[in-house]
């Protein structure tokens, strides 16, 4: 347990950033997850508008230093390759 004043107060600016940031994160994680499930189903026009939705979530935690700025571009990167290969895949069908 915390013995300084200070350290208690710091655990209690820590709880109040982590509720705040969770909120953040777990939008990203949600609309990266819908996405990858409407890309697995072949919803390729769902999972293009849910893509641009979960990049703007990530772009938002990234700003705010929720995450850090190259994990954000690793995930977008991901996203957008496994969007892109799934296109690829239906349009030479």
């Amino acid at each position: 347990m915390a013995n300084t004043k200070s350290a208690i107060k710091n655990i209690r600016k820590n709880a109040r950033r982590r509720e705040r940031n969770r909120v953040f994160r777990s939008r990203a994680r949600t609309y990266i997850k819908r996405a990858r499930r409407q890309i697995e189903a072949g919803e390729l026009e769902q999972a293009q508008a849910t893509a641009q939705i979960a990049i703007k979530a990530l772009d938002k935690a990234a700003q705010k230093n929720i995450i850090h700025p190259n994990n954000a571009a690793r995930r977008k990167s991901r996203l957008m390759k496994r969007l892109n290969e799934a296109q690829a895949a239906q349009a030479g069908e």
